[in-house]
């Protein structure tokens, strides 16, 4: 795709989100060489990432001032992008300011590129944090509007991205014929597999405007889900590999490799960690946040349902299935290494007296089964559609066992839930706020351990493009499913499915508030957005209260 200033800058005063800033960068000068723009993330108190991407091999200078009119440089330096490296460049810019607002800008002898802003993480006693929380933006679905809306929030500190920034399937598959009527199908056409397919669809994603905005606006605190490698990935393959695509270790290092590549990002002292991607990050006494890796270092293979369903033919068949299946003691979803870090990292916030402890965590994590909804029955223009039939069969035939809805989430690793419980008890920190995505839907959940303690709450943000579960068998009834399984799950508060957006977090020393915000559409970068809900999380003992403001 060939990168438009002139209906990026339509397009951002059409939205009605256009703040001084994102002024500056939609009507900054063309330039085609930085093709996907600037970016920047993985901030520390004196540090941050800068990114950018270049047409061509090319030699750069980056600068970092203080002012947006870039008179006051405080760093710059010298560099070039390499095919080595896909033609991306990253610079690890340190010496920074703690809690400082900095902007950046790459030169090169044909120009440069749009401003980007960013910011290092505060020290001392911020009075406040607001953090943007997304996840799941698949391209062929739509524009990324909520990243367009993040972008145009001047309060927004730091975007936590929680997984599937970019989405494996070729243009025979899942979002195609949305993407046809779009003009968004996915490049390469096919799955991607290579070191170059990853490396194209990187490139594919980062022409959005909406993320093209966003990034240059707010630095990035990034984590994987699955679909930057396959589906539902396991330490040993993953569901969406097969036999004739090759070996999965290398499908897997390409992926790696090229998300390394393509975001904003801190590589690791040595090259074989990089798929340790477990961070911490505090911010002052106000919060601390640790990001949990989920999918290539400790997870076990997922449990399949169709393997399994036909057995299940009485309540014996059914108790064997939970307590023998699921609840196999040997399964595992965090490495041991990573169980240690997130440990420690707890204990030390604790310890410190931080406010609030935040988990930077892909898949939802409060326990959601499916109710008996044999009482439902699809409208006949949908169940003469036999894809649609066969998906609300699946449903149907979950909630008369009372099943949980996914088997790749926590709920498939029961046994690993709790020991993740446990670890946090003993580091004295029931009081987490989890931050999830993965489902395409939003959530505002309580948790609790299998003793019944309160662990904190979760807060689940709905996909910046991928469609919800229930979607398909039309508005009323995605609702009805929704209110059902809230109202089925104790500690689910309130679920919706039909919205695409993100989760604003706002963290002060006494009290946080989410915003569940939803954007009108995604078929057209001509958009609206509004807060669904809001709820208030304040301290509770030893953990948390969230009430519905």
């Amino acid at each position: 795709m060939i990168f438009s200033r002139r209906q990026f800058l339509k397009t951002t005063l059409a939205s009605g989100a256009l703040t001084p800033f994102a002024y500056q960068v939609a009507a900054a000068p063309i330039n085609p060489l930085f093709d996907c723009g600037v970016a920047s993330g993985d901030p520390t108190h004196h540090s941050v990432i800068l990114w950018t991407h270049t047409r061509e091999p090319i030699g750069l200078t980056w600068q970092v001032a203080r002012d947006l009119a870039f008179k006051q440089l405080v760093k710059s330096g010298q560099g070039e992008t390499s095919l080595t490296q896909d033609c991306t460049f990253k610079i690890d810019v340190t010496g920074l300011e703690p809690g400082t607002t900095y902007y950046y800008r790459f030169i090169t002898s044909s120009g440069q590129s749009e401003p980007g802003r960013t910011r290092t993480l505060p020290a001392g006693e911020p009075e406040s944090l607001n953090i943007a929380v997304a996840s799941c933006s698949n391209y062929p679905f739509g524009y990324f509007n909520a990243y367009h809306h993040i972008a145009g929030d001047e309060s927004v500190d730091f975007v936590l991205h929680l997984g599937d920034y970019i989405y494996e399937y070729g243009q025979d598959s899942w979002g195609d014929e949305e993407g046809r009527k779009l003009k968004r199908r996915h490049q390469p056409a096919n799955e991607i597999v290579s070191l170059t397919d990853y490396r194209t669809r990187h490139r594919q994603y980062k022409t959005d405007n909406g993320s093209r905005l966003m990034h240059a606006s707010h630095p990035l605190i990034p984590t994987w889900d699955d679909h930057e490698s396959a589906n539902n990935p396991y330490m040993q393959g993953a569901q969406n590999h097969q036999p004739g695509e090759g070996n999965w270790a290398d499908r897997k290092a390409a992926s790696i490799q090229a998300y390394y590549e393509w975001m904003p990002l801190r590589e690791p002292a040595k090259q074989a960690e990089k798929a340790q991607l477990w961070r911490h990050f505090g911010f002052g006494n106000l919060a601390t946040l640790t990001t949990l890796e989920t999918r290539h270092t400790g997870r076990s293979k997922q449990i399949d349902y169709a393997e399994h369903l036909p057995q299940i033919k009485s309540e014996q068949t059914l108790r064997h299935f939970i307590e023998s299946v699921l609840g196999d003691p040997g399964r595992s979803m965090l490495s041991i290494a990573m169980e240690n870090f997130v440990n420690h990292k707890l204990a030390e916030s604790v310890a410190q007296g931080t406010k609030w402890r935040l988990i930077g965590n892909q898949i939802p994590m409060a326990r959601t089964n499916i109710p008996d909804a044999t009482d439902l029955t699809l409208p006949k223009a949908l169940a003469d559609n036999g894809a649609i039939a066969q998906h609300f069969g699946y449903f149907m035939a979950l909630g008369k066992y009372d099943l949980p809805i996914y088997l790749d989430t926590w709920d498939g690793y029961p046994v690993a839930r709790e020991k993740f419980y446990q670890l946090c008890q003993s580091a004295k920190a029931s009081d987490l706020i989890v931050l999830t995505g993965d489902s395409h839907a939003f959530w505002a959940n309580q948790l609790f351990a299998g003793d019944g303690d309160a662990m904190g709450v979760e807060l689940g943000t709905a996909g910046i493009t991928s469609p919800g579960d229930f979607e398909t068998f039309g508005p009323a009834l995605a609702g009805e499913f929704d209110q059902r399984v809230a109202q089925h799950n104790r500690e689910i508060l309130w679920t919706d499915c039909q919205h695409r957006g993100y989760v604003k977090l706002e963290l002060a020393p006494k009290t946080a508030i989410a915003s569940f915000i939803g954007v009108s559409n995604i078929t057209s970068e001509h958009y609206s957005a509004k807060t669904l809900r809001q709820y208030q999380i304040s301290k509770a003992g030893s953990s948390l209260a969230i009430e519905k403001i």
